[in-house]
Formats: structure tokens, sequence, C-alpha cells
């Protein structure tokens, strides 16, 4: 029997006013991981981030009234410069944390693929979902 999941919150709702916003594999060079060898040199990773955003405006025209994923791209690579890395989970946990910076982020999903790391995998790696303090979040 089918049952109304009632912990389930749709982010993409023109009925409350909620944006979604992502970005797809975005492919990078990071110094990350706990072996000698990932220390040693940069590898790649693949970033994707999904945001629920309060809208505030539903006809936005201007880009100053969004949550822009340039600038949030922007705010990860800004986040892989500033050193290496032990555990993907860490690095994460700071690109959420990061993200939700921005009150008008209710939500921010991140997944973290290091597609090199195991030979017969297409890639490993970890996703989290954080969100804004319960009070803050939509009813």
């Amino acid at each position: 029997m089918n049952q109304l999941r009632t912990d389930v919150v749709n982010y993409a709702s023109a009925q409350r006013g909620l944006r979604h916003i992502f970005i797809r594999d975005l492919q990078l060079s990071a110094r990350i991981g706990i072996h000698a060898h990932e220390k040693a040199s940069p590898q790649n990773i693949v970033i994707n981030v999904d945001v629920a955003v309060q809208e505030t405006d539903q006809t936005v025209t201007h880009i100053a009234h969004t949550v822009c994923y340039e600038q949030l791209t922007l705010r990860i690579q800004d986040r892989l410069a500033q050193g290496h890395i032990d555990l993907v989970e860490t690095l994460a946990e700071q690109i959420a944390e990061d993200i939700l910076e921005d009150p008008r982020i209710l939500m921010a999903r991140v997944r973290i693929e290091k597609p090199d790391a195991i030979a017969a995998a297409a890639g490993v790696g970890v996703e989290i979902e954080r969100r804004q303090l319960v009070s803050q979040a939509p009813q």
C-alpha cells in the first residue's frame, strides 16, 4: 500500500515559491585524499550540486535577484584553492556550508566523485544533503 510521505519536501515547487538550481558534472582538479600518491599530486573530481532557493519574484529579469550558478561554481573553486583536503566527506560538508551561507538557499545537495580512484568503478564518492535551520525552512 502506498503511503504519502510527509518527510519529503518538494524543492522545486511554484506553489511554495521554490526554485531548483543545479550544477551538473563540474570537473575540477583537487588536492584530495589520504594516500601518499593522492597527497603528491592533484586528481580529478566531479561535483554535482542541487540547491532549493526561496523565490522572491517568480518573474526574475535581473541576475542580481537570483542565486547564480556561476557564483556557486566560483565558491566551490575558491574552496578547492584553499589547499589539500583529506576526505571527500569533509569537502562535501564545507561546500554545503559555504552554499548555505546565502539565506535564500534552503537546501543544498552536494555529490563528489573521484572517477579515477578505483579502476573497476566509474566513480566513487559521497553525497550529502544539508538544510537551513528548521525555523528558516518553508512550511
